[in-house]
């Protein structure tokens, strides 16, 4: 086999358009995410609503679309009323998810006010079906949505939120095929459950987008059973199943690390084909998308190893520091979800500060971009319009979970109003520069806008509160497009060279 790369991207075949909120994030009250991530009154940037605007500054840099809240695992114990309000009127409670103590000075409302000054994303509510059921979650939605004339519509008035949320996205829960969850049921009870939720919610909106739980992950030993029943239940009356996975290099395996996607996208592909299974059974021409609501890089291991805790408030948990490795790893989940975007149409980072985050903050000092914040912004920006259809001729290297893997991985989406084209591509060799040849027949592209490539000569550089910039994307020079007449003229071949262990993002105009 060839030792260079080579894609074919041509407009007229494409994978489908990408929706916005394939670039959303999750909040939860875990550890730090909230108190000293999001919400830290008395710290030096914070605004008059306790919101720290230096995090506030970097959620907008990275661009974030939508944001799921309040969980997560903590959801299944959540009383939606203790966190509205009077702040000083609010009851301490203790959160079984993960044994904390939890203040609820920061609930709906507060969400709320960080979403609007974030700008550009929006709210993606989870209903407590763990420990509660249909009645609250129509109070919930009622408060939340409806304008006024009613207890709760004019409660939320009462508390200074004149105007209605306007929720258009909600979960039906939380993981709740996993033994940890508060409420854990089985696929029956669940999916009946999960339904006559949903119709309910209907019956004050029918024009609800909602979200039933899927499998916790992959390895689950109900997975893709589950789906089936739950979907058999809700079909009719939900829009998407949800797929939760998380991704850690495991015993020194870093070559199986660096392939993690191949398993992201069998996942998906997986789903897919049981949720288009069960349409078919019940004869119906309606689609279920996906609502990949949690992701990333998480060394669970870690955190399962850890000391149970003791009801602390907001204790230091999950804070995974992310090296380049992984950041590689992370932007090859990014591609996986951008090739699959005909169905992925809902996606959620978890989670957005402190906890598993791209995002790190000190209490009272600084906040800094941790590595995987760089691939999450430039797809953010960058990977929107279409995704065009991308079959790779690669190289391939062997790997003990997924046998032999390629060592490209890329995606690339096309503006069909300016013409723009960026290609996302991984290079997993750990030791050698991946040459890659892109056929751009068919595309009026002209030149290179740029070449970013976030690397390291160290895998495991990590940037840190001590150096908070120690790895950054940087430009490469020498990518350029090229094209003979026997190629189909200039411009119609570009030729790079990926560095070892690299997330790279090239744009054409």
């Amino acid at each position: 086999m060839s030792s260079k790369a080579r894609i074919v991207l041509d407009p007229a075949f494409s994978v489908g358009t990408v929706d916005p909120r394939l670039f959303g994030s999750f909040v939860e009250h875990l550890g730090r995410c909230v108190y000293t991530g999001i919400y830290e009154p008395g710290h030096p940037t914070a605004d008059g609503a306790g919101l720290r605007t230096d995090v506030l500054e970097l959620v907008r840099e990275l661009g974030v679309t939508a944001i799921r809240y309040p969980g997560g695992n903590f959801v299944s114990g959540f009383k939606w009323e203790d966190g509205v309000g009077p702040v000083e009127d609010r009851p301490r409670r203790l959160d079984l998810a993960w044994r904390s103590t939890e203040t609820n000075r920061f609930g709906l409302s507060e969400f709320m006010d960080f979403l609007r000054k974030v700008e550009g994303t929006s709210p993606m509510l989870a209903v407590n079906l763990g420990t509660r059921g249909v009645q609250e979650a129509l109070e919930l939605q009622e408060y939340a949505n409806h304008p006024s004339g009613t207890d709760l519509a004019d409660r939320r008035i009462g508390h200074g939120d004149k105007d209605p949320f306007d929720v258009r996205l909600w979960c039906l829960g939380n993981e709740m095929d996993g033994p940890w969850q508060i409420g854990a049921k089985d696929a029956d009870e669940y999916g009946r459950l999960a339904a006559q939720t949903a119709r309910a919610m209907r019956m004050i909106d029918p024009d609800l987008e909602l979200v039933a739980c899927g499998s916790s992950s992959q390895s689950m030993p109900t997975f893709a059973a589950w789906e089936a029943t739950v979907l058999q239940h809700t079909y009719d009356v939900v829009d998407y199943i949800s797929m939760h996975a998380y991704y850690e290099e495991l015993e020194g395996d870093r070559d199986s690390f660096l392939a993690s996607a191949v398993d992201m996208e069998s996942f998906i592909e997986n789903v897919v084909a049981t949720c288009d299974h069960v349409g078919a059974k019940l004869k119906s021409s309606k689609k279920i998308n996906i609502s990949f609501d949690e992701w990333n890089v998480w060394y669970l291991t870690k955190t399962q190893a850890a000391e149970p805790l003791n009801w602390e408030e907001a204790p230091r948990l999950l804070e995974d520091v992310y090296s380049v490795t992984d950041a590689v790893v992370f932007g090859s989940l990014l591609i996986a979800l951008l090739r699959h975007a005909d169905r992925v149409t809902v996606a959620c980072l978890a989670q957005l500060v402190n906890v598993i985050a791209p995002i790190m903050t000190e209490p009272g000092g600084p906040a800094w971009r941790q590595t995987t914040f760089y691939p999450f912004a430039q797809a953010s920006a960058h990977g929107r319009g279409r995704v065009l259809t991308v079959n790779v001729d690669s190289p391939t290297y062997p790997t003990a979970k997924y046998g032999e893997v390629p060592l490209l991985h890329a995606t690339a989406t096309i503006d069909d109003e300016t013409g723009a084209v960026t290609v996302f591509a991984v290079n997993r060799s750990q030791t050698g520069a991946l040459p890659l040849t892109v056929d751009l027949r068919g595309l009026n592209l002209t030149r290179v806008v740029e070449h970013s490539v976030l690397t390291d000569a160290d895998p495991d550089a990590r940037n840190t509160l001590e150096q908070p910039e120690r790895v950054v994307p940087r430009a490469v020079e020498g990518t350029a497009l090229g094209g003979s007449a026997a190629d189909g003229g200039p411009g119609t071949t570009l030729n790079a060279v990926l560095p070892p262990l690299s997330w790279n993002m090239i744009r054409l105009a």
